[in-house]
């Protein structure tokens, strides 16, 4: 580590300003859209306008006849070309015990559609416009099929099937379903629920572009993209679509305009631009619409669960019993399929300690967009349900929420604390989280200020959320290259990926922390596939398993000077003494300089290539107060205040921080109040395919908002002792707005229909639950 650095203020701790920032306000950013190669043709996709659908035939001849346009495809000519299809291979099993079973999903389709939406053909021409026009001219026959949109119908033994197997994919149980049972029995009190979490569209500012490019004589594809995954891309190409060596394949990704999880893995549509590069020897650029992206993006959330938990007389919970049904759309990502059944459950007793569990998770078929990842994956479903559990089951007790939730929360003694999921957090004191959240929020004040309410004629309620989360994406190792370079510059690749929340800035502050230079000193160099593989930003990972590398690959490189400083001055090493850049010998004048020393190497630089690993997953948590002020003659919801209190361990940046835990309440508050990707139950046909029919948060929807940072619990898995916290705020604002609702509902006289509210709670839903 440095000693006497005079760059403190720009290391870790510190409320730095994102570096990346100066190029995005200014429009200097370079998003994939914005590049172009030359002789670069253009494809637009023909999508199903069907829900499910036999393609009869395909008549292209019209529009290959169109001047400009260059080729038309079909999912029949690329598996002619012997392109794969996208399955998916997870240890799950149906419930008759056989392996999970799901159709493998063509890059565009073959024989039938499973959605509106779905690509059937692609066409390139030499403009936008013209291959436009020219998909007007495809001619594509129809036989229309039946139809499965809603997880109930899809569920009914009747159900029309989505694919000859059955709609069922998976299910997965855990717990002990007899001894949930007896608990239920002798319980004292049980509280049950019937709760949705309805299907979200990401919606990220920038959607999805791919450019490809072809060499002909390197036999390489380079793929410009916007994604949170280069390497994950690439692998998914080569090894599951073309059957090409990873080296054929070069992905580069540029500026990211928000990922959210929709921009995991690889889309069939990016499989498409690709072989179309390779095959026309031109370069393909595809952009998708806002449309496009509403219809076939991955979408996230969309479960239908059944919760009940028992408690004793004191309110301790005695069991949790919980039965979802989980929507994968008519095809499957096996992200899609583990977040629901699998790594939801893992944080479903959350911050409590529920011994007794009975789960089963089933993962369903329907005629829609298929589902994936989305910020919180998973996670957002299981604490909605224990949080609006122990809401309801305070109303039925009597007691103060805080105090039920106070009455179960797991002792910080009992850390590391492995839950009824065999899963171990390592650190938390969630009961001095909760306090500290009660405090700033004035928890004991409401009363007053609900009477002050009431005189405008509206109803006030508050809701609290105490909660963790699993964060990780259980791959735990990383790799980062490190150049000190001759010319004074440090340069620092690493394998995860920016897209918007501010890692480069984290990253920097670290690589400061080490070698106690400028910050303008320090390079972070990402999205290049040629220069180094790794699974990519997801599951808030980025800070805890890279952040850690480059300061390990940091300390490695500083270690490594130190041995050339020592050849340098002909001096122990052990001599030497490293102080904002330069090796000294203790108690002398005699010094050189970091990057003197790297311009003396034959290359001009000191480079280490360092790959290290962090011991386990990240349990951040938190406690999350909302009050809402309700007009009981629209319906309409104000949101008077939000306050959260949040352990994300070791804090790096706090302006990074507390920007990540606003950004991901906005979208949590988001979906409890105005988002809804919706379809007709009978044709299939999406509802909700632009901001016109898609609510989205506004800035303005909090009257006012605090966070608050408790750095006094470090993690244990990880060098920095920092917790992922990209995920956090979406978590926990859902919940407790919900709950917030709830509360004035029941405050009003309305307790079974507090019980009953389903998101989003749009003025007219709260309107009818006031009646």
């Amino acid at each position: 580590m440095v000693t006497g650095t005079n760059f403190g203020r720009f290391g870790s701790g510190q409320a730095v300003r994102r570096i990346e920032d100066r190029p995005l306000v200014s429009g200097a950013g370079r998003f994939t859209d914005d590049e172009s190669l030359h002789g670069e043709i253009h494809l637009v996709f023909l999508r199903s306008p069907h829900a499910h659908a036999r393609i009869v035939s395909i008549d292209t001849a019209a529009a290959l006849a169109l001047p400009g346009v260059v080729a038309v495809l079909t999912g029949e000519d690329l598996e002619a070309a012997g392109l794969r299809r996208l399955g998916v291979a997870l240890p799950f099993k149906k419930p008759d015990g056989s392996p999970l079973a799901a159709p493998a999903r063509p890059v565009l389709a073959v024989g039938t559609v499973g959605f509106a939406g779905e690509a059937v053909a692609a066409i390139i021409a030499e403009s936008v416009g013209i291959a436009r026009d020219a998909a007007d001219l495809v001619e594509v026959e129809y036989e229309e099929l039946p139809a499965v949109i809603g997880l109930a119908a899809a569920a009914a033994p009747d159900a029309p099937q989505v694919w000859p197997q059955g709609n069922v994919v998976a299910e997965t149980r855990y717990g002990d379903r007899a001894a949930a049972e007896a608990a239920f029995a002798e319980a004292a009190h049980v509280v049950g629920l019937d709760l949705t979490n309805q299907r979200l569209a990401p919606v990220s500012m920038e959607p999805r572009v791919v450019l490809a490019a072809y060499d002909a004589a390197s036999d390489r594809i380079t793929l410009r993209m916007s994604t949170q995954m280069p390497s994950g891309a690439r692998d998914q190409l080569c090894n599951e679509v073309l059957g090409l060596p990873t080296e054929k394949v070069r992905v580069l990704v540029g500026d990211v305009g928000g990922g959210f999880g929709m921009k995991t893995g690889l889309y069939p549509e990016d499989a498409v631009v690709a072989f179309a590069a390779r095959k026309l020897g031109r370069p393909v650029k595809w952009a998708a619409t806002r449309v496009e992206d509403f219809l076939s993006a991955l979408h996230g959330r969309d479960t239908e669960s059944k919760v009940e938990m028992a408690l004793d007389a004191d309110g301790r919970v005695l069991a949790l019993r919980v039965r979802t049904l989980a929507n994968m759309g008519a095809y499957t990502r096996a992200a899609g399929v583990a977040i629901q059944l699998l790594i939801g459950p893992w944080v479903s007793t959350s911050v409590y300690d529920i011994g007794c569990i009975d789960f089963q998770f089933t993962a369903l078929l329907t005629n829609t967009a298929p589902t994936g990842p989305y910020r919180g994956a998973g996670r957002p479903e299981a604490i909605y349900i224990i949080e609006r559990l122990m809401d309801a089951a305070a109303r039925k007790l009597g007691l103060d929420p805080a105090e039920l939730r106070r009455r179960n929360l797991i002792d910080p003694a009992r850390m590391p604390y492995t839950n009824a999921m065999g899963q171990t957090y390592d650190s938390g004191r969630f009961e001095q989280v909760m306090d500290q959240g009660l405090k700033l929020a004035d928890w004991d004040g409401f009363a007053a200020r609900a009477a002050e309410t009431a005189k405008s004629g509206k109803l006030r309620g508050r809701g609290i959320a105490t909660f963790l989360e699993w964060t990780g994406g259980n791959v735990f190792e990383e790799r980062v290259t490190v150049a000190v370079k001759g010319d004074g510059e440090i340069e620092i690749y690493a394998t995860t990926q920016a897209m918007g929340q501010g890692i480069a800035t984290s990253y920097a502050q670290l690589a400061v922390d080490v070698f106690g230079v400028p910050l303008e000193r320090i390079r972070i160099v990402l999205g290049d596939s040629d220069r180094g593989s790794g699974f990519g930003s997801a599951g808030s990972r980025s800070l805890f398993t890279a952040g850690s590398a480059v300061k390990v690959a940091s300390d490695k490189t500083v270690a490594t000077a130190k041995e050339l400083a020592a050849e340098a001055l002909e001096a122990a090493a052990v001599d030497l003494e490293y102080t904002e850049g330069a090796f000294r010998i203790a108690g002398t004048d005699r010094a050189v300089g970091l990057f003197e020393l790297a311009a003396r190497q034959p290359e001009g630089r000191i480079f280490i290539d360092s790959t290290s690993s962090v011991s386990g997953p990240t349990w951040p948590n938190g406690c999350h107060i909302c009050e809402v002020e309700i007009d009981p003659d629209t319906g309409e919801i104000g949101i008077a205040s939000y306050v959260s209190v949040n352990d994300a361990g070791r804090v790096v940046n706090p302006l990074i921080v507390e920007g990540q835990i606003a950004g991901g309440a906005a979208q949590g508050l988001g979906q409890a109040l105005f988002e809804a990707v919706v379809y007709d139950l009978e044709s299939g046909q999406p509802l909700s395919a632009s901001f016109m029919d898609y609510a989205m948060p506004r800035a303005d929807m909090v009257a006012a908002y605090t966070t608050a940072l408790d750095q006094s619990i470090p993690c244990q898995t990880n060098p920095l002792g920092v917790k992922g916290v990209g995920e956090l705020g979406t978590i926990g604002a859902t919940p407790a707005l919900v709950n917030a609702v709830a509360d004035a509902l029941a405050r009003g006289g309305k307790t079974a229909a507090a019980d009953r509210l389903q998101m989003p709670l749009t003025p007219p839903r709260v309107w009818a639950a006031l009646q």
